[in-house]
């Protein structure tokens, strides 16, 4: 018998925020769907879920947001998946602070404050889940995602700190470290560098040029990519598990990446990823 919780997810427009919003209330977790635009809001509520706005680029959103979690659940929220984030693409060099400074704003500083608004709630209550989708890209950085790794790097960093300073406190963090997943990812990563890189006038344009062509890919643009429903399987043993594990890696590439950053020389390791 499942014991149901109280969940606040982020990003559930489409995607992998979507799908795990959708199976949860499905398995009888009391679930708020968190989208950025009211569209997407008005959507979700349509299809039967509870949904709020949550902006997470914007503070003001995120403390709406929590209180309207707040009043709804009567302060009870078991557990917080940081599933919502944006990839911009483009080389370290093309990318202007403004625009390293966007992809930290949702990637890593909204996920840090909505986190720590809602701790005080599971540290009162006595237990709580903290759930962040990194990326394989938050073990090993690839070229042309460089604002993406840096902001998963980070995520990484924030969330390991934040497990060693809750030792002794039931409330687990876990970190799931998905590869390649079917979603919107490409066909939005695609339209940010499209306002924020001048790749026509850039030294990589030739790379771009590749870049491109697979970000515009309707279907999967690499071996290996999995539906999001890859990402859910995990997303549920780190909620409803007495055991919750620390890290868990989605797809093939994430396991691969993984042991290989251990085994090899960053030198290897770097030119095996220039030729993936």
């Amino acid at each position: 018998m499942i014991l149901s919780k109280t969940i606040l997810i982020t990003g559930c427009s489409s995607g992998i925020g979507y799908s795990t919003a959708i199976t949860l209330k499905n398995r009888g977790h009391n679930v708020i769907a968190t989208a950025r635009k009211q569209c997407d809001v008005e959507r979700l509520k349509k299809e039967g879920l509870t949904s709020i706005l949550l902006n997470l680029a914007d503070s003001n959103s995120i403390q709406d947001a929590v209180k309207q979690a707040i009043e709804l659940t009567d302060g009870k929220i078991d557990a917080l998946f940081n599933n919502g984030a944006f990839g911009q693409a483009g080389a370290v060099e093309d990318l202007s602070r403004d625009t390293l400074r966007f992809q930290f704003e949702t990637n890593l500083f909204g996920t840090h404050e909505l986190t720590n608004l809602l701790l005080p709630l599971m540290r009162n209550q006595g237990h709580g889940r903290i759930i962040y989708n990194s990326s394989v890209l938050g073990l090993v950085a690839m070229p042309y995602r460089g604002a993406y790794n840096a902001s998963k790097f980070a995520l990484e960093g924030l969330a390991d700190t934040l497990r060693q300073e809750l030792y002794g406190i039931p409330i687990y963090v876990s970190l799931i470290e998905p590869g390649p997943i079917l979603s919107d990812f490409r066909k939005n990563s695609y339209l940010l560098f499209q306002q924020n890189i001048d790749y026509k006038n850039s030294i990589h344009k030739a790379a771009y040029d590749k870049m491109v062509a697979r970000l515009q890919k309707k279907d999967a643009a690499v071996a290996f990519t999995l539906p999001a429903e890859a990402v859910v399987a995990k997303v549920i043993h780190a909620l409803e598990s007495n055991r919750p594990k620390i890290r868990y890696y989605v797809t093939f590439p994430t396991y691969l990446f993984a042991i290989l950053k251990y085994l090899l020389p960053t030198t290897w390791l770097d030119l095996l990823i220039r030729k993936v």
